[in-house]
């Protein structure tokens, strides 16, 4: 794509994880659904993108109970953290970011989130079929960069689910390069994330939710007793959402 292809957008180094804001990133490790992500063609293929100090085995396993028939590929962040992780639901090992912080903020975010967004859209240009649809779905990290996509390059994704996301400012020049194409395609977005969130400050997910209402098709939903995680009622919000939007097919 023609915006991957201008000079690297760096920032400053990282005092948490070694680099530098907005690094180029590459996508190497990935777990495909049964049958290599190709079971069921004719459907969408989720994006699986974990947050900070998790996995790509985590998202996998939450797939069977939003979509069981449908294809994923769950991504492993590049970044590697110290220590062990089994990930924010319990699944897999070992601790990888997308971000040179858990969640950072103004410029160091817009750098990290593009930097992000580009390398996985570099993997699903290279791995996924021009003509398949694609949806993103991301959990905290994830859940920015599942957004972030669409501002990248919105004509590639059929809709996004972001769950306990948060939204890079934009406040650095060409690090949200599509945010007016995004505004004119009406892509279906979820939105979801707890009232309790203590990682992401509420006027954080209320700014994002803002934002979203502004560019995407919208549902939006806040749930009262929910931290920084995701829980049965989300998730039974989600299938219905992809049944409407006719992504899923809403069977277990």
């Amino acid at each position: 794509m023609s915006e991957h292809e201008q000079q690297p957008l760096i920032g400053r180094e990282s005092t948490v994880v070694p680099g530098r804001f907005g690094e180029p990133l590459t996508v190497t490790d990935v777990v495909w659904s049964r049958g290599g992500g190709n079971a069921a063609p004719r459907r969408p293929m989720f994006l699986c993108l974990h947050g900070w100090g998790s996995n790509e085995e985590d998202l996998a396993d939450l797939m069977r109970h939003i979509a069981p028939y449908n294809d994923f590929a769950s991504l492993r962040a590049p970044l590697q953290l110290s220590g062990v992780s089994m990930g924010e639901f319990g699944f897999g090992s070992g601790a990888y970011s997308w971000f040179h912080d858990c969640v950072p903020s103004g410029e160091d975010l817009d750098y990290d989130a593009y930097a992000a967004a580009a390398a996985i859209d570099a993997w699903v240009a290279a791995n996924v079929a021009d003509d398949r649809d694609v949806v993103p779905l991301g959990f905290s990290q994830g859940g920015l960069l599942a957004i972030h996509l669409l501002r990248v390059h919105p004509e590639r994704y059929r809709a996004a689910i972001s769950l306990s996301g948060f939204l890079a400012p934009g406040i650095v020049a060409g690090t949200a390069p599509a945010d007016d194409r995004l505004a004119e395609r009406e892509t279906p977005m979820f939105y979801g994330y707890g009232a309790r969130d203590g990682i992401i400050p509420r006027s954080e997910l209320h700014a994002t939710a803002a934002w979203l209402e502004e560019h995407t098709w919208l549902t939006s939903q806040c749930y009262r007793d929910l931290d920084h995680a995701v829980n049965l009622e989300e998730l039974a919000d989600i299938r219905q959402w992809l049944v409407i939007h006719d992504i899923a097919s809403g069977m277990m």
